[in-house]
């Protein structure tokens, strides 16, 4: 719009400049540098004619879509703009989403490690309680065979020294009797080897 009345300014001023130059001598029979008052009345006369018609038709239109386009321009790169950031904070969020994730399978990871190790500790503890409560039966069992085998062997004990003091003594005494005797000699016999 400014450059449209500039020029029309400038129009006018060349019109002003020539018709200052008419008073000067023309050259007769008017070549093509020669200043014709008439013919320059009848063009401003035109173009203002047109820049009117323009200006109270066209121009209003041209500048309204103009300013719409340039309205337009500016909400495309302010809505560019918008959607930069959102990009850009939707990706920090991201990004902050994808870091906790990540954390959190570490802290998964870990604690299934420190599980599984505790598992294995209990596993081997157990383990290591069923080999001791098996020695323990063993012990005990053993324990129980040798008092057994222990005692089996004070009754043979007790059999034999009662058939051999019976043929030294020739004399066939009462077998409970005996048989008390020898076992009280037997257990004296037992307890002095267990204090030595």
């Amino acid at each position: 719009m400014r450059s449209l009345s500039l020029s029309t300014l400038m129009l006018l001023g060349v019109t002003a400049v020539a018709s200052a130059q008419e008073g000067g001598a023309a050259p007769a029979g008017g070549g093509l540098m020669s200043i014709q008052v008439n013919l320059m009345f009848w063009t401003l006369i035109i173009f203002l004619l047109v820049f009117f018609i323009l200006a109270k038709f066209a121009f209003k239109p041209i500048t309204a879509a103009v300013e719409a386009r340039e309205k337009a321009l500016e909400e495309a790169i302010e809505g560019a703009r918008r959607d930069r950031e959102a990009a850009a904070t939707l990706l920090r969020e991201h990004q902050a989403s994808i870091e906790l994730a990540r954390n959190e399978a570490q802290k998964m990871i870990g604690d299934a490690r420190s599980t599984g190790e505790k598992v294995r500790a209990d596993m081997v503890e157990e383990t290591r309680k069923e080999q001791q409560d098996m020695l323990d039966r063993a012990r005990r069992e053993i324990d129980s065979e040798k008092t057994r085998a222990i005692a089996d062997m004070r009754k043979e004990a007790v059999e034999l020294a009662l058939a051999a003091a019976s043929k030294v003594i020739e004399q066939n005494l009462s077998n409970d009797n005996n048989r008390k005797l020898v076992e009280t000699y037997l257990s004296q016999l037992g307890s002095l080897k267990v204090t030595q």
